[in-house]
């Protein structure tokens, strides 16, 4: 007769380590006795994956095995009876999966973002796939304008420090020396000089008038047509630009407010010369016969639309600067009285000296002419009160800046 389950508990004697049932006991004997045809549990159609999600989410619990005579049938009963907990849980978590399906489960991925998911793997290890190719006709395409790339960049990079030196000449006011900025102008007439040399035969000179070249340009070799000469037109301008401030070089007060409107209209001047320079070139490609008398005319009638309404935009902004340097009172102020530099303290608040050229704002403030208009470049509003004082108006190019953005097209 076998002993009571209690009496086996009492007189076994106990292993002193404990296994997780789970982690060691239960899959291997599970799968040993449904080999062997003494157990059958659902586990047989449940793929792999079910498995791996119910032996993460199953509860740790410990048990001890108790070694006696009737070790066998006892742990048959827990394992029968661990099978049943299994079915039970399978169960509960179909349940879940149910109320998942019904909105319960918000945490559940949905299937759209997987795809997601997928899809931009996919097209990360396209981009990985190309990215040497991309890379190899890059270096190919460098190679057979090597000259063409380096130039490029040389232009590129003397345009940006000029665009620097420029600038802070320009913010040195009444310091500024007169020798540097001759120094400065010759190095860039020269520079201009000896890039139009070196690339004499390149077909630069016609397009820099507003003429076609001579002959139908590849598309490769019409940009850097169009890029030489938008840089160099910057550079002229610059130039001028060199002269202006020699001529306004130990001025302040109004004179300081005319250098800086006739920078600004320096440079809208050039915006709308750079907005014409690239059309005969494009004008030219565009009108090439090869494709079709149609096609040509097409493409060219459509280019030249989309760049009358890019110079109708910057004519305006040019015909803008003009008004404010024809403009002999401020659209901000008015010249002071001495009464009210008198009630003002006579001081500035700008630059915390005695009131030079005094302007007052329609808040009743009062600057110095000099400071008030530095201010005015950058601000719209009174430097004491921020009240709006200066109205919406066209960008100001007054500290010497230029625009250093390529005007391909």
């Amino acid at each position: 007769m076998e002993p009571p389950a209690s009496n086996l508990s009492s007189n076994s004697s106990r292993i002193g380590l404990g296994f997780r049932l789970r982690d060691f006991v239960r899959p291997p004997l599970l799968s040993f006795l449904e080999r062997s045809g003494v157990f059958h549990t659902r586990s047989q159609a449940v793929s792999g994956s079910d498995l791996e999600m119910q032996h993460e989410n199953a509860v740790a619990d410990e048990v001890s095995i108790r070694i006696t005579s009737g070790v066998e049938e006892e742990l048959l009963r827990n394992v029968v009876a661990d099978g049943d907990e299994q079915i039970s849980e399978r169960g509960g978590e179909e349940v879940r999966s149910g109320d998942a399906v019904n909105g319960v489960d918000e945490q559940t991925p949905s299937p759209s973002l997987n795809n997601n998911r997928y899809d931009i793997q996919n097209v990360a290890q396209w981009i990985e796939q190309i990215l040497p190719f991309s890379l190899l006709l890059l270096v190919v395409l460098i190679r057979q304008h090597l000259q063409g790339f380096f130039g490029t960049i040389w232009i590129s990079a003397v345009l940006f420090k000029s665009n620097d030196i420029l600038q802070k000449q320009t913010a040195l006011k009444g310091e500024r020396k007169f020798l540097v900025l001759i120094s400065i102008t010759v190095i860039f007439m020269l520079h201009m000089v000896f890039v139009y040399w070196w690339y004499q035969n390149d077909d630069l000179m016609y397009p820099l008038v507003l003429l076609p070249p001579k002959s139908v340009p590849p598309f490769w070799h019409a940009l850097f047509i169009i890029l030489v000469n938008d840089s160099m037109a910057r550079q002229a301008a610059m130039v001028f630009k060199c002269v202006l401030l020699m001529y306004y070089k130990n001025t302040g007060g109004h004179n300081y407010r005319k250098q800086g409107q006739m920078l600004t209209l320096v440079e809208y001047m050039l915006l709308l010369y750079r907005t014409l320079l690239p059309t005969p070139v494009w004008y030219q490609f565009f009108l090439d016969k090869e494709y079709g008398g149609i096609f040509s005319s097409v493409t060219t009638g459509l280019y030249l639309t989309f760049k009358l309404t890019s110079v109708i935009q910057k004519a305006r902004l040019l015909f803008a600067a003009l008004r404010a340097l024809s403009r002999k009172e401020l659209h901000y102020g008015s010249s002071a009285s001495a009464e009210q530099v008198t009630a003002a303290g006579d001081l500035c608040a700008i630059c915390q000296e005695k009131l030079r050229s005094p302007i007052v704002l329609r808040c009743k403030h009062i600057f110095c002419e000099e400071c008030v208009s530095e201010w005015f470049d950058r601000e719209r509003t009174c430097p004491l009160c921020r009240a709006l004082v200066k109205p919406a108006d066209i960008k100001s190019y007054s500290d010497g800046s230029t625009s250093l953005f390529f005007q391909f097209f």
